[in-house]
């Protein structure tokens, strides 16, 4: 049959060496999920119709079935009547529907097997939806999860480039330090005695007399009293 052809593969289908495979597990699920959902309608009305041909196949057993016992009952009492051509004929005619009986059996075991192996491929088939719906619920909750994990080691990424930065900004600094220190001890290795003599005269010339500005106050209070 052509139905068990076409989903001959859904029986062999491993789910998870699928997905393994995949290079956007999520994008493979919901495909797969949508695949499966349309394989789903289609085998459900391949099982109703094989099931149907099942029980038409058996129905017409029985009913042959129950023709040849009647066609026994008839060639018996047609001989407890004394009618011997009559029996013969519901003989023969047993026998017809003997043959018909075996080809309806024939019949209606492979119209069993087929509505087993389409029962098979139908509770599989739910069976693999019911597992991509879990999966994918866990899948895209990693995938959230992933995500915020990039976003934080790009953060992070960053972070440390600042981090560098600013250690890089210190070690200029410490450089700067380092030549203004060194620019300083040459300047104290380069002074002479003249420069000694110099910072020495400053000294005293900036030094304020206090016994004469003590005498010019004493003055200017006088001169106010004696006005």
């Amino acid at each position: 049959m052509s139905i068990l052809r076409r989903f001959r593969d859904i029986m062999a289908s491993n789910i998870n060496a699928l997905l393994d495979k995949a290079e956007d597990p999520e994008k493979m699920i919901d495909q797969y999920l949508r695949n499966l959902q349309r394989d789903l309608g289609q085998v459900k009305a391949e099982t109703a119709s094989i099931m149907a041909e099942e029980q038409r196949a058996k129905r017409e057993l029985n009913e042959c079935k129950a023709d040849v016992e009647k066609m026994q009952n008839y060639a018996v009492k047609a001989l407890e009547a004394g009618n011997e051509d009559d029996a013969r004929k519901f003989l023969e005619r047993k026998a017809t529907l003997s043959e018909k009986e075996t080809q309806l059996q024939t019949s209606l075991d492979l119209a069993e097997a087929n509505s087993v192996q389409m029962r098979q491929m139908h509770d599989k088939l739910v069976g693999d939806i019911n597992e991509l719906n879990a999966r994918r619920t866990m899948l895209k909750g990693k995938a959230a999860v992933a995500k915020t994990q990039k976003r934080m080691n790009e953060v992070s990424s960053t972070v440390t480039g600042a981090n560098e930065s600013l250690s890089n900004f210190d070690r200029l600094e410490d450089k700067i330090n380092k030549s203004l220190d060194e620019a300083n001890a040459l300047r104290e290795l380069n002074r002479g005695a003249d420069d000694d003599i110099k910072d020495l005269t400053a000294k005293y010339e900036t030094k304020v007399d206090v016994e004469d500005e003590l005498a010019a106050l004493k003055a200017q209070i006088n001169n106010k009293e004696a006005e």
